[in-house]
């Protein structure tokens, strides 16, 4: 598979490394790790924010880190959890003495290395937390929603977090907030052809010619069913249903719908996944706040789309209307 490359043992730190000098105004490297942060990180007598995960998602986690956003992201290898030392070192650097918050991904080995990281944390007396993202409902049905893996309603809630703490919410009422947006987040997607890992032969899965792969993960976790590849708008209004379905969302609801591209998906094909989305929700009652259309969270270069539903209140409006200036993600 085509990759423009270096050296395969190095892919994530050159990425990094290229990163953090397009964006130096604004952001800096931690020591010689994979680990950004805000130049002002860290910001006292505020709340900290540490997002991470593995790479191969971009822009998540690495270009959420910014003004009204998360303070540092730590970056694991292509779909592999970093490790708990940089995490650990990411919460010194986010850690400004009102605590610090773990956002990440519900994935056992990102819990895994997190928690470690977490227990280091608290040896060094630094109030810290962890709340997990678990949007996706593909992964576990709705009784076993702690199992469910987080998917593409991160930079939303990432957004609110950053939102929160910059404008001076405390750490609990933080933790608080984040759990109710997590809650009121659905997310599906939808895999045309699998992702190809750098260096790799061959794709990570297959996907058969004339199929798609309904819920299928990021990473090629399977999914709920394989249907025979359908119009858009037929894809679309199957998507919202089952999301639909999940939470319930009723008539006269607000919400954030997202249309987000897995890597190789054109924004051509997203504008026409939109327009759908719009005409369903308008026809079921459920009123659009605000759309957001692009890639948020992708895996290398497959193809397909993801559909996210935020449901929205006055308090989860307030913070999501606050400005915001990240590298991959603005907000004004």
């Amino acid at each position: 598979m085509k990759k423009l490359i270096n050296d395969l043992e190095n892919v994530v730190n050159e990425s990094v490394e290229g990163f953090v000098l397009a964006n130096q105004n604004q952001i800096k490297k931690v020591g010689n790790l994979n680990v950004v942060a805000r130049k002002n990180a860290p910001v006292e007598k505020q709340v900290g924010i540490v997002i991470g995960g593995g790479s191969g998602h971009e822009p998540l986690f690495l270009e959420y880190v910014g003004k009204g956003m998360a303070d540092v992201a730590v970056c694991g290898e292509v779909f592999v959890a970093p490790s708990p030392k940089p995490i650990y070192e990411a919460i010194k650097v986010a850690d400004g003495g009102k605590g610090v918050i773990l956002l990440y991904n519900n994935y056992s080995g990102d819990v895994l290395n997190f928690n470690m990281a977490q227990e280091m944390a608290r040896e060094d007396n630094i109030k810290i937390d962890t709340v997990l993202i678990n949007d996706e409902i593909a992964s576990a049905p709705k009784e076993k929603m702690e199992e469910r893996r987080g998917t593409t309603a991160d930079h939303i809630i990432i957004k609110i977090a950053g939102a929160a703490t910059q404008a001076g919410l405390d750490f609990e009422k933080t933790i608080s907030l984040l759990k109710k947006s997590i809650y009121n987040a659905r997310s599906l997607g939808v895999s045309l052809s699998a992702c190809s890992l750098p260096g790799a032969d061959v794709a990570t899965f297959s996907v058969e010619e004339g199929k798609m792969e309904f819920g299928l993960g990021l990473h090629g976790e399977p999914g709920i069913k394989t249907l025979d590849i359908m119009s858009a708008d037929d894809t679309t209004k199957l998507m919202i249903e089952t999301i639909i379905e999940d939470l319930p969302f009723r008539t006269n609801d607000e919400v954030i719908v997202i249309v987000n591209g897995y890597g190789c998906t054109t924004r051509l094909e997203l504008n026409i996944v939109m327009r759908a989305a719009h005409m369903y929700l308008r026809e079921k009652g459920i009123n659009i706040y605000a759309s957001e259309l692009g890639e948020f969270c992708t895996s290398l270069d497959m193809a397909g789309i993801a559909i996210t539903l935020i449901k929205l209140d006055q308090e989860m409006k307030k913070y999501y209307d606050m400005p915001a200036y990240s590298p991959a993600y603005k907000k004004f």
